[in-house]
């Protein structure tokens, strides 16, 4: 499975679009798609008959694409896919839309197994009767599991715990999805039980990354959302794991960066384009995320 093909149109001159790739666990992987970009994006990448494969929209649009285009699966906003096919390999072609977040997980079928093999009976397709056949889900993405989403696609973490992180959160994720009782999405937060203040707090990091040259202050956004400052600082620590301003800053310095490496703008300019009226500013602030200046960092994109 390391040696999976993979391939991804990344970086555009109006936009800008991640994609990144984690393994959890020999064979387990994550994989997130980021397109902030006016254009639709495709992803390719080999995946065989052994894993099952859960795909989900956090926001925008998808599709996924089978038998040379023949056939076309879509997936809307805060909604869900789980795939699984032992009879043939289902390899990835996904047609991302601009403004759109999918995440994925990937794991061989015989590890998923083992998580449930005492109650094999509770997830359908893992039964006896069933475990040969192949299995199609769509399903609506639970204001939990949109939490968990959440914090894989924005996190501020130290490079060592990453792994550790990514772990714990791809479990919690599994075992949300499968824990549908009536009561599924009630969280320990009060706050975050109501659908409509996570709405909120999801509009309010839109606003932030669309106006991130000049975001509003922390009470002109609060207003904007109709929601009091205390509960969106709450909120958006609790679904984005950072606070607002550290949550922007991160974003812009990844923006700045991919801006430089399409060669595309001078240092001035990136500056400039992510909110910085001097440069000085802007070469302390990404010196300050990365640790070099990014004059040296386009040199080292050179070399």
């Amino acid at each position: 499975m390391n040696n999976q093909k993979n391939t991804a149109q990344s970086l555009h001159e109006n936009g800008v679009g991640f994609y990144e790739e984690i393994a959890i666990e020999t064979g387990f992987f994550i994989l997130k798609f980021d397109n902030e970009t006016n254009d639709n994006q495709i992803f390719k990448r080999e995946v065989s008959s052994n894993f099952i494969q859960f795909h989900f929209c956090i926001k925008g649009a998808a599709s996924f694409s089978f038998n040379n285009g023949t056939y076309v699966l879509p997936i809307k906003e805060n909604n869900s896919l789980l795939l699984y096919n032992p009879q043939k390999d289902l390899p990835l072609d996904l047609h991302v839309t601009p403004n759109t977040w999918v995440l994925s997980v990937l794991l061989p079928i015989n590890k998923f197994h083992s998580f449930f093999s005492t109650e094999a009976d509770y997830i359908t397709f893992l039964n006896e009767e069933n475990k040969d056949r192949k299995y199609y889900k769509d399903s609506p993405i639970s204001p939990s599991m949109a939490i968990v989403l959440n914090q894989l696609m924005n996190y501020n973490l130290h490079p060592t715990i990453k792994p550790l992180y990514f772990k714990g959160k791809a479990y919690e994720l599994l075992s949300l999805y499968f824990n549908r009782p009536a009561d599924a999405d009630i969280e320990q937060c009060p706050f975050l039980a109501d659908e409509v203040n996570i709405s909120k707090i999801k509009q309010a990091k839109q606003i932030i990354i669309s106006r991130m040259a000049e975001p509003p202050t922390l009470q002109q956004l609060a207003d904007e959302i109709n929601l009091p400052i205390n509960r969106l600082k709450e909120g958006f620590k609790q679904i984005y794991g950072d606070s607002v301003f550290s949550f922007l800053f991160d974003y812009k310095m990844e923006v700045a960066r991919q801006l430089l490496a399409t060669g595309s703008h001078n240092v001035n300019e990136v500056g400039l384009k992510v909110g910085y009226s001097t440069s000085s500013h802007f070469i302390s602030a990404f010196k300050k995320k990365f640790g070099t200046t990014p004059k040296k960092f386009l040199m080292g994109l050179n070399v």
